[in-house]
């Protein structure tokens, strides 16, 4: 039980790390809006575009609200304490953020120039309050709201105004933004909408490459994707982990109480009883063990807001009732098929030779 527990526990976090991922990429946002970013360029330091080109996009068709963004991170490549903040107007991060605060308030945020609100995932990493103030590299903020909100990577990031992170000592960013993320109207094509705003800003001083924002976030973070990718297979070897170790630990029960099994037989035990007496086993101990190593990973991942991250982007970590309804039904299925053999053994097995003395 210990083993096909400690095998779920990793199957679920395989399980939470692609489901992170799927958010992120295939989210209710990631077809409908586009990140319009500086072109051949990667990192968010490395993005400077001029802040007013919102107004040109803003004038396109199709085009329901523009938000400038300036994004600062501590860490460009993957790290599991990404920090990362987004500087934009407080109007707009109120009003198409999908946040609530659960401590602070907006007029606070709003009222202060160094103010921030923090995603609870982050305040829970770094030990942050209200009221707090934080400070890594050039920056230092005022912890004036936490939030929690509907989109899991949403609360690792910190929000500030744009103005903040614009005239930061360090940063130079006056007049500059990282991207510019364009809302649509639900009756336009967005790749069409994207190749115009990148003719029509083609004649400005930076060039631009526009993407959806689901296509934008895989691209920031395709050695991630990549990675991932492999880590499925991991998920696979841990379910064959566990059909290998409760498939051999019901063949060893077997195998010890052969002379039961032929017991059974000699007073009227039909082979079909005798094999749902070894499924039933096996069954229960796969079940067992494979609830303890999900509830355990659910657990884990509700209480720890674990996320990974590179070039401004994260991936959250969160438990979900599909992925523990997932664990369970594995543990089941897993547990059936690991018993079919050892059922098959004990209800063949053959009396005389059985019952005779070694």
């Amino acid at each position: 039980m210990s083993g096909a527990a400690v095998a779920m526990f990793v199957f679920c976090f395989v399980g939470a790390v692609q489901e992170g991922l799927r958010r992120l990429t295939d989210g209710a946002d990631a077809d409908r809006s586009l990140i319009v970013f500086q072109e051949n360029r990667f990192c968010p330091t490395s993005s400077r575009l001029p802040e007013d080109y919102s107004r040109q996009i803003q004038e396109l068709p199709g085009v329901r609200d523009v938000m400038p963004i300036q994004v600062w991170t501590n860490n460009c490549r993957a790290s599991l304490d990404i920090v990362v903040f987004n500087g934009a107007a407080p109007a707009q991060i109120q009003k198409s953020r999908p946040v609530t605060l659960t401590a602070g308030s907006w007029g606070d945020f709003r009222s202060r120039r160094d103010a921030a609100i923090v995603g609870q995932n982050i305040a829970q990493r770094r030990g942050l309050s209200l009221g707090d103030q934080f400070s890594i590299g050039d920056i230092s903020v005022h912890v004036s709201g936490i939030f929690e909100s509907t989109v899991p990577s949403e609360e690792n990031l910190i929000y500030t105004s744009l103005q903040f992170l614009q005239y930061t000592r360090g940063l130079e960013a006056a007049g500059l933004v990282t991207q510019h993320e364009v809302l649509l109207t639900d009756d336009v094509d967005p790749d069409q909408v994207a190749s115009e705003i990148d003719r029509v800003l083609r004649a400005g001083p930076v060039a631009t490459t526009t993407r959806r924002k689901g296509a934008f976030q895989a691209s920031t973070l395709s050695d991630l994707v990549d990675l991932i990718g492999f880590a499925h297979w991991l998920g696979y070897a841990c379910v064959g982990l566990v059909l290998s170790l409760v498939a051999t630990t019901t063949v060893m029960s077997v195998q010890d109480r052969i002379k039961e099994y032929a017991v059974l037989q000699t007073i009227g035990v039909r082979p079909l009883k005798a094999m749902g007496l070894v499924l039933v086993e096996s069954t229960i101990l796969c079940f067992i063990g494979g609830l303890m190593g999900t509830l355990a990973a659910t657990c884990a991942l509700a209480v720890g807001g674990f996320a990974i991250g590179a070039e401004g982007a994260t991936i959250a970590f969160r438990p979900s009732l599909s992925l523990l309804t997932i664990g369970v039904v594995v543990s089941l299925l897993v547990g059936i098929v690991a018993g079919v053999a050892p059922a098959i053994q004990a209800a063949t097995v053959p009396i005389v030779s059985a019952l005779q003395d070694e």
